[in-house]
């Protein structure tokens, strides 16, 4: 689920993992506080719509964040982009996330994990 340690490819890897986890996954922790006020969720929504839109961009016409090849930064990236439900984020505006999301939830090793973890029927 990763190209071969030193190359260009596993470094690319690297960076875009980078990206989702100090950018996309740290920008949904505020919507987790039931707490939150309104403005800081206003503030926190806006943020992360900024990071889906460079991800949009980066993403592209491409089946996975890495081209063709299915990578860990997928399943990750899936994972993060499912919080958009629980946390009331419409994905709407970002037609190539959303397409991306239903792609990578069809393969069929997403759905034994999503059956297995009791997140689908």
């Amino acid at each position: 689920m990763a190209p071969r340690a030193g190359t260009f490819e596993r470094y690319q890897l690297m960076e875009i993992l980078n990206y989702i986890t100090s950018e996309v996954h740290k920008g949904f922790s505020p919507l987790f506080n039931p707490k939150i006020s309104a403005d800081w969720k206003a503030s926190a929504l806006s943020n992360l719509g900024k990071k889906f839109d460079w991800l949009s961009g980066f993403l592209g016409s491409k089946t996975f964040l890495m081209g063709t090849t299915f990578t860990v930064a997928d399943a990750y990236l899936f994972t993060v982009l499912r919080w958009s439900e629980r946390v009331g984020v419409d994905l709407g505006k970002w037609p190539a996330l959303t397409a991306y999301r239903a792609r990578v939830a069809q393969r069929p090793t997403v759905q034994e994990a999503l059956k297995a973890e009791g997140l689908t029927k």
